[in-house]
């Protein structure tokens, strides 16, 4: 267990040593070839990885639900499974950038999105449940147009942050999602956060409740406001260094969608 750090969830493990010695030879060997090739790192590149993004937390709730075969199970758990993914997405890219380098985000895309499908269909297997489902849809629909707002009001009010493009507008989006979907697992669905600084956010008493979120919109409008200050503080990275600031700031982009993926699927199966 390494839990019980303010940032670090609770329920985070490492695996048996002989699976973190494979993990960790993977993913370095993974790392090695990426820095041996370089491949181009696009916008259109990084956001191709979304589906990736998605897929480890997918293969977490399994895990969460003991519904993965033991010989697999340790790959999957937390921290584990964003480098076991991690290594795959990177071999992903490596080989397709040598086998198709003009369609390489497509490649990503469909690679990413074959392999997320079957996992959330084992999950769905399990059993839906209404409520969870319900709720799911309607964090993910209203976290549309409040995204799209903030967007808007971000690139209207700070006009530099535009060279983010599409890999900035996916980290706002992640990161409203996992706000809104988390806000609501906690307000409506009663689900705690295993991250004791956001517990601390959506535990707050005397604040009023509305519609949807309920009493977690302080939570949500702090991912929103941090969320848009590291977009914008991404500008002069990007413009200056485009492939390393895309890379990274697609790494904040993940570090959202994982939390809000993992959010929507386990309510769904297990509200």
């Amino acid at each position: 267990m390494v839990g019980g750090l303010p940032i670090v969830p609770e329920g985070t493990t490492l695996p048996p040593v002989p699976y973190l010695f494979v993990v960790l030879l993977a993913t370095s060997g993974v790392v090695a070839m990426l820095r041996r090739d370089r491949p181009a790192v696009t916008g259109r590149r990084v956001v191709a990885l979304a589906p990736w993004m998605a897929l480890g937390s997918a293969a977490h709730v399994l895990y969460v639900l003991d519904a993965l075969p033991p010989l697999v199970a340790p790959f999957a758990g937390s921290p584990t499974v964003y480098l076991s993914v991690g290594a795959l997405a990177g071999a992903a890219w490596l080989v397709a950038d040598r086998v198709q380098p003009d369609r390489v985000p497509a490649a990503l895309a469909v690679g990413g999105l074959l392999l997320l499908a079957p996992v959330v269909a084992i999950a769905v297997g399990l059993g839906l449940s209404p409520a969870g489902t319900r709720w799911s849809a309607v964090a993910l629909v209203f976290t549309v147009p409040v995204a799209g707002a903030v967007w808007v009001g971000l690139t209207r009010s700070r006009p530099e942050t535009r060279i983010t493009g599409a890999v900035g507008g996916l980290a706002l989006f992640a990161h409203a999602l996992d706000g809104i979907s988390t806000a609501v697992g906690t307000t409506q669905l009663g689900f705690g956060e295993r991250t004791p600084l956001s517990r601390l956010l959506l535990e707050l008493d005397g604040l009023p409740a509305i519609p949807i979120l309920g009493d977690g919109w302080l939570f949500v409008l702090v991912k929103l406001v941090v969320a848009s200050g590291v977009v914008w503080l991404f500008t002069s990275y990007i413009r200056e260094e485009p492939a390393e600031g895309n890379l990274l700031l697609g790494f904040v982009a993940a570090v959202g969608i994982g939390p809000a993926a993992h959010n929507l699927l386990l309510f769904s199966i297990a509200a």
